[in-house]
């Protein structure tokens, strides 16, 4: 039986929502105006809002500065790779765990995600030492690979969340039907679980395009992505507000913009499975 909402409740939740809203939004918000001041208005005591000399002048120098499209092109690449390389890794493993459980499966996918636990930090000094000795190091490979393993529990854990929700008399109907272990993740569970597995790659894009620890160890001008776009502002010198903040905007806007049009798929995948 459904709860009834009065209006006032619903102004009040309506208003809480919009507040949380935009306390998160506000620092984004604040670096995309401070792109746009000068550099002793973007340091001015008390801040300034909205009236102030508008300017893209720090987007001018940034873009002769700084190889834009060439940071904007590996954090493509790596974020892409690692996240495309996870899903074909952990449907399978994912379906395994989902359709064949064993009283392990609870076991294992924990032990997976404690993984997720571990300070970066820890394993950094052997990981740096395995790519110098592999060849890897400020490479678009190497960073496809870690990012790829350090997300996957991540897939692994959201894509057996989705998959338990598919019946598994859907899947028994298509191995009568002849379908092969192939043809049943490719044809039947896959188009069945794409909410799920398109909220999971937009996730772990997220994830990728936003990891700076690992992209600033492991690299240093040839594979370098978006986050060591935006770290190469901070100098001896100083910090130089304005231009850091218009180095910031350009590097956040395409991962904005892609969250903004596929929210709704977003919205969906994570809420898969939720109403029987």
């Amino acid at each position: 039986m459904a709860r009834a909402v009065t209006t006032k409740q619903k102004i009040m939740f309506t208003a809480a929502a919009w507040s949380i809203g935009l306390l998160i939004f506000f620092p984004i918000l604040w670096t995309v105006l401070t792109s746009f001041k000068t550099e002793a208005q973007a340091i001015n005591d008390p801040p300034l809002f909205l009236f102030f000399d508008w300017t893209l002048e720090n987007y001018s120098v940034v873009q002769e500065r700084s190889n834009y499209m060439k940071f904007l092109w590996n954090s493509v690449i790596i974020a892409g790779g690692s996240t495309l390389l996870g899903i074909i890794i952990a449907i399978p493993a994912a379906w395994s765990m989902a359709f064949t459980p064993s009283r392990r499966t609870k076991d294992i996918l924990l032990w997976m995600l404690s993984t997720k636990m571990l300070p970066a930090v820890g394993v950094l000094y052997p990981i740096y030492l395995l790519f110098i000795e592999l060849g890897l190091l400020d490479s678009r490979f190497g960073l496809v690979m870690v990012l790829m393993l350090i997300n996957l529990p991540i897939i692994v854990w959201m894509l057996y969340t989705y998959f338990r929700e598919i019946p598994g008399e859907i899947l028994e109907a298509a191995r009568m039907d002849g379908a092969s272990l192939k043809e049943e993740i490719l044809y039947v569970l896959t188009p069945m679980a794409l909410p799920g597995i398109a909220s999971t790659v937009l996730l772990n894009i997220i994830l990728a395009w936003n990891e700076a620890f690992w992209t600033l160890n492991l690299t240093a001008a040839n594979a370098a992505p978006l986050t060591a776009f935006i770290a190469s502002y901070s100098s001896p010198e100083g910090l130089f507000f304005a231009k850091l903040s218009a180095a910031s905007t350009m590097a956040i806007a395409p991962i904005l913009i892609l969250g903004w049009f596929s929210q709704k798929q977003l919205v969906r995948g994570l809420t898969f499975g939720a109403v029987k």
